[in-house]
């Protein structure tokens, strides 16, 4: 097991920024997803436009209103399925999740986006203000029998599968922090019970770098089964390594960490709020995915694993729950317009090979009745899911 631990003073000592203090942790590992902690830096007053708001952000344009108004009209917004399923199997929701780092920092804060009620206001796209609402849905919910989620505790969601001897987790999301929070919510309302399985469906860090929360120490290590693509250490070592500072740099502007919470600036991510700022881990997978099908039993459940590689990472997998008729998409799937090409800088993804990963799914697992994934909400129908993947690939 190796701990990725870095602090944001840390990362300003070798970026040639200030550092205020010595860092805490010593780290093994540089994840680039850590130079996000690194808090924003008040803008000088005397450099703002005269309409700014108190946070700096200028008002739109009449252009910008003009193109907000024509965008909204060819949507379809005042359709309300997406809200019912992503409100569909609630089964509790804290009114406020603010999660707090060792050392005081805000690492997750869903009252930072309170403002978004109502109607788009004439300074955001209309459907990125829908997809916002729909992001700010957070809670523990039941996606079919025996499997839950924790939803909007992090940009990625918290699968929890049941086993006949504990819990199989799906993507441990960002930060040990809000992992923490989230297994925390998730005992609360549905027992304690070991976790048997680890299950890291690709190589992006929001969805491994909370997995220090899941296996704290050696004893809670003993006998879990990490199971992840092929290539997943090497993917995740050369992004978030050989590429860390430069990508994080990016990565802060990708993500708006700079941006004030308002309607003129920061809304969301598309796949959720943003990611998480907090101490990230990693933990060598005990077993890899490398073809497919591959059929495994893991605590009782049967899976049947997909190995979709160089899709929307270059190293990822998808599965599906025979018994239950359910399809995890991880993220070769989800409720956006796929990035080939991502801001931060991750590799250049191969839109013929994802697609054809998408068309192999529809084709595998015909029968699906539910279908869930890394991000967002679930869907349920066989017909409705098909269409959905339809789409999504073509």
């Amino acid at each position: 097991m190796t701990g990725i631990v870095e602090s944001c003073e840390r990362v300003r000592s070798r970026t040639g920024q200030p550092r205020s203090r010595r860092p805490r942790v010593a780290p093994s590992l540089v994840v680039a997803g850590l130079v996000l902690s690194c808090g924003p830096q008040e803008p000088s007053r005397s450099a703002w436009a005269p309409d700014a708001d108190e946070q700096g952000h200028t008002a739109p344009s009449d252009a910008t209103r003009a193109a907000n108004r024509a965008f909204g009209e060819a949507l379809p917004l005042a359709d309300p399925r997406d809200f019912e399923d992503a409100e569909r199997g609630l089964v509790a929701r804290e009114p406020l999740v603010r999660i707090l780092t060792e050392t005081g920092e805000v690492a997750w804060d869903t009252g930072a986006y309170a403002f978004q009620e109502g109607a788009a206001p004439d300074s955001v796209n209309p459907s990125l203000w829908r997809q916002a609402r729909l992001n700010n849905l957070h809670g523990l919910y039941e996606v079919t029998e025996g499997v839950h989620q924790v939803r909007g505790y992090d940009l990625s969601n918290m699968t929890i599968i049941q086993g006949e001897e504990g819990w199989i987790v799906v993507d441990p999301l960002t930060s040990k922090e809000t992992a923490a929070a989230a297994l925390a919510f998730a005992r609360r309302e549905l027992g304690e019970r070991p976790i048997t399985a680890i299950i890291l469906t690709h190589s992006h860090v929001d969805h491994f770098g909370g997995i220090l929360a899941a296996l704290p120490d050696r004893e809670a290590r003993q006998g879990v089964r990490i199971i992840a693509p092929a290539g997943f250490m090497e993917e995740a070592t050369s992004e978030n390594v050989m590429a860390g500072i430069a990508m994080g740099r990016r990565a802060s502007f990708m993500y708006g960490r700079r941006l004030a919470r308002s309607r003129r600036g920061h809304v969301g991510s598309g796949l959720g709020k943003s990611p998480a700022f907090g101490r990230i881990g990693i933990a060598a997978p005990t077993e890899l995915v490398g073809r497919t099908p591959q059929e495994e039993l893991i605590d009782g459940v049967r899976f049947v694993f997909q190995y979709a590689p160089e899709s929307e990472a270059p190293a990822e997998l998808t599965f599906y729950l025979p018994d239950k008729k359910a399809f995890c998409g991880a993220e070769i799937v989800s409720h956006t317009m796929h990035n080939l090409y991502t801001l931060r800088g991750a590799k250049v993804r191969d839109a013929l090979r994802w697609s054809g990963y998408i068309d192999e799914a529809i084709e595998l697992f015909e029968g699906v009745e539910v279908m869930f994934a890394s991000h967002h909400w679930p869907m349920w129908g066989n017909e409705r899911i098909v269409e959905y993947l339809k789409r999504q690939r073509d």
